[in-house]
């Protein structure tokens, strides 16, 4: 094992990828009325959704601690790895990659830590392939080289039904929530420069889902894609937007994964997500 993967748990990767891949992921934290638990492991997307349709509840999420890093990056240097490449969401989203950075200036240079400036199979895409890297043999600088390179093949778009969760954890800011509910029009989003922005609004969410998949296509370039659609406790909707997705790309699309967002990004964006994540093959 000379170069190990670290990723976290925002990345929601496909159920039917794992044990294909050698991937450490540590888990970001939610708290849900004070009682907190680890993503994926002790809170489900399920319960948040739940919660938030609660108006008492209070649901809030941070990061992990830079010692969770610690101890998962020298695990793997432990077990035998010459060095780690640690790919996180989004910087400007939250305090992961920041937590991974400080945890990696304990080690040195055997740690390389990057921002993906995304989220889900944004980031998920970007680990997979630096992990197909690693079990290639590659050293540390090309396995980071090739994570590097995936973040800037993927698009990430997205619709939710309401821009108020986003606003309350300073996801956005309160203008664009403000601009993307106005006259109830339903907001379609996507990360550029690693912040979530508002790239239209339609008046209906039938019109947003159809939106989305013309955004989609027009993000897949010319050459071969895959595709991850996310959804929150909607999975026939998030089956419908891959089928219309993959009847509009025809044989260029490669791999298409559904797969639930956790519960960190869900208490951000609340019931009703569905995104598309677009990772150009290149």
């Amino acid at each position: 094992m000379p170069v190990a993967v670290v990723t976290d748990s925002t990345a929601y990767l496909p159920a039917e990828l794992s044990g294909s891949y050698e991937l450490t992921v540590v888990p970001l934290t939610v708290v849900i009325n004070g009682e907190d638990g680890l993503e994926g492991l002790e809170i489900q997307p399920a319960e948040v959704a739940r919660a938030l349709g609660e108006r008492r509840a209070a649901v809030s999420t941070s990061r992990p601690a830079p010692s969770q890093f610690s101890a998962a990056y020298q695990r793997l240097l432990d077990a035998g790895a010459d060095g780690i490449v640690s790919i996180h969401l989004s910087a400007k989203l939250s305090g992961t990659f920041e937590a991974a950075s400080l945890a990696a200036l304990e080690l040195g240079p055997r740690v390389e830590v990057v921002d993906s400036g995304t989220a889900g199979m944004g980031l998920g895409f970007a680990a997979l392939a630096a992990a197909a890297a690693a079990r290639e043999g590659q050293d540390l600088d090309s396995v980071r080289r090739v994570a590097v390179d995936h973040v800037s093949r993927v698009s990430t778009l997205f619709y939710v039904d309401t821009l108020e969760f986003l606003r309350r954890g300073g996801r956005i800011g309160a203008a664009s929530a403000l601009l993307g509910t106005a006259l109830s029009v339903k907001p379609i989003l996507h990360i550029a420069d690693g912040a979530i922005v508002v790239t239209d609004r339609v008046r209906t969410a039938g019109r947003a889902l159809a939106k989305l998949v013309d955004l989609a296509v027009e993000a897949s370039g010319e050459g071969e894609v895959d595709i991850a659609v996310h959804h929150l406790e909607q999975p026939d909707r998030a089956a419908a937007l891959a089928d219309a997705i993959a009847m509009r790309l025809g044989d260029r699309l490669r791999d298409c994964y559904l797969t639930e967002v956790g519960a960190v990004v869900a208490a951000h964006v609340g019931p009703g997500l569905a995104g598309v994540v677009v990772h150009r093959r290149g």
